[in-house]
């Protein structure tokens, strides 16, 4: 299994396991992540969900061969946005562990969940525009109002690298620990909630997030009908061709 699951202590911990692939996302374990997200909705006993990666790697986010292979022609019944709508759907409470690198939605995934905590060695990117596609999961709207338009731009348009010390200041991440310790911390923050009343951190997440649900739905839609076209594009082209072929792309000749 590449996306291993168990419940202990009231915490539903889900957890990318593909290292011998950088734990890169492939359509089947998207529909295996979701899965699990309703699983743990529908427990009862379960009070938070967790989501980590392995001590060195949390994803390097999609396996390009099988996303090219395997393209999201069905819109929104898509593995990939299954699991965007389980995740920014989910009533209760999800909490990241984040060790080395977080890639593309490795990071966007982030800004849907309620906590994030990052080793002091991690790296978070979105390259999105560097492969000739467009933001995903609402993070054309949501970086720029966590971290600020000019910082935003910096990371969306020119894909820079970001930081674990950059992640905090951008408010990607709600803490920085030692790398051994970021899981242990994590599950500690997740087990919190079996002394508070469920009903109550239910109706609060929701309540918070209910002024954005509609605008960052919407949103979604119009990023993933953008990447969607943008995918077949002759930029996405070069830039897929040129990752496969180990060099730099050439967009000089587009306009």
């Amino acid at each position: 299994m590449t996306i291993k699951t168990e419940t202990a202590n009231g915490v539903a911990r889900i957890e990318i396991a593909r290292p011998e692939k950088k734990n890169a996302i492939t359509v089947a374990m998207y529909s295996q992540l979701a899965e699990a997200i309703g699983v743990a909705h529908d427990d009862a006993s379960v009070r938070a969900i967790l989501i980590h990666g392995q001590p060195d790697i949390f994803t390097a986010g999609n396996d390009l061969e099988d996303f090219l292979k395997n393209p999201p022609r069905e819109g929104m019944n898509a593995p990939v946005f299954k699991f965007m709508q389980a995740l920014g759907l989910a009533e209760k409470p999800v909490i990241a562990a984040v060790n080395g690198a977080a890639v593309g939605i490795g990071t966007t995934m982030l800004m849907h969940c309620d906590f994030a905590y990052c080793a002091d060695n991690a790296m978070f990117s979105m390259p999105f525009v560097s492969l000739g596609l467009c933001a995903e999961f609402a993070s054309s709207l949501l970086v720029p109002l966590a971290a600020g338009y000019h910082k935003a731009a910096e990371k969306l348009l020119l894909a820079d690298p970001i930081s674990a010390e950059e992640a905090l200041e951008m408010k990607i991440v709600n803490r920085i620990l030692p790398p051994n310790e970021v899981l242990a911390y994590a599950q500690r923050q997740a087990a919190r909630f079996n002394a508070l009343p469920p009903n109550s951190v239910r109706e609060t997440k929701r309540l918070m997030k209910s002024g954005w649900r509609t605008v960052v739905e919407k949103i979604i839609v119009d990023e993933a009908t953008t990447f969607a076209r943008m995918l077949q594009s002759a930029e996405a082209k070069e830039a897929f061709t040129a990752f496969f072929e180990r060099r730099k792309p050439d967009f000089s000749k587009f306009s």
